[in-house]
């Protein structure tokens, strides 16, 4: 057996030596017969302490660089009627601006906006030339006629993302929200900017900020790499 293969042993069997540990006659004889001393001993301890200290450390500064990830930039553009005039009841805009907040994202603004076509892509366009990497609109995605807000965005992007677009209507569906799973809302790139359509009820909200953002993560690190 070999000096490292002894010393492995030892570290197994023994207790835990300090250096004001007392060394009975037995470990002694142990330590005589097997090469190790007590200075092997005690350095030993220290070391697996010193590893100790250091995994905990890891652990912490992994845990705060996650709870602080900043995914990227993000706006919130509500489109209704009443919103538009400062009669929200629902405060639909603060739910998406928390959720996404909780996701990583730094909101730089929840606009409302009236459910007309150009005071849409007005609302999203200033988001786009302003760099942010993340638009959701809410509201008017329906069958009413006043329900533009695909058609407003659907002018602004150069890519569209038929995946996203199905993946919150299905959600949609499978979790109860019948307006997520009926909606005509779209989703695409318009340059660096990822723009999403969502439905305006609460339960059509959550369920689609729980599917969109992270894919919405997933793009914007695609996009990072280039």
């Amino acid at each position: 057996m070999s000096t490292t293969d002894n010393r492995t042993s030892i570290l197994r069997i023994l207790p835990q030596v300090t250096s004001d540990s007392v060394i009975t006659h037995g470990e002694q004889q142990f330590a005589h017969d097997t090469g190790v001393t007590q200075h092997d001993l005690v350095a030993a301890e220290l070391a697996a302490e010193r590893l100790a200290a250091d995994s905990r450390e890891v652990r912490h500064m992994s845990s705060v660089s996650l709870e602080s990830q900043d995914l990227g930039r993000a706006l919130v553009v509500v489109v209704d009627d009443r919103a538009a005039h400062g009669e929200d009841a629902t405060l639909i805009g603060p739910l998406v601006g928390e959720l996404l907040t909780e996701a990583g994202f730094h909101v730089d603004a929840t606009v409302a906006v009236s459910a007309d076509e150009v005071e849409i892509r007005n609302a999203l366009n200033t988001a786009v030339i302003g760099g942010v990497d993340l638009v959701i609109s809410v509201g008017g995605v329906g069958v009413r006629p006043r329900d533009v807000t695909p058609e407003a965005t659907a002018g602004l992007l150069d890519r569209n993302l038929r995946g996203i677009e199905e993946a919150v209507r299905s959600s949609g569906l499978a979790a109860g929200a019948a307006d997520a799973g009926l909606s005509r809302g779209v989703a695409g790139m318009s340059g660096q900017t990822l723009v999403v359509n969502l439905a305006s009820s609460r339960a059509a909200v959550r369920d689609g900020m729980a599917t969109v953002t992270p894919l919405a993560k997933q793009i914007i690190e695609s996009i990072s790499e280039f």
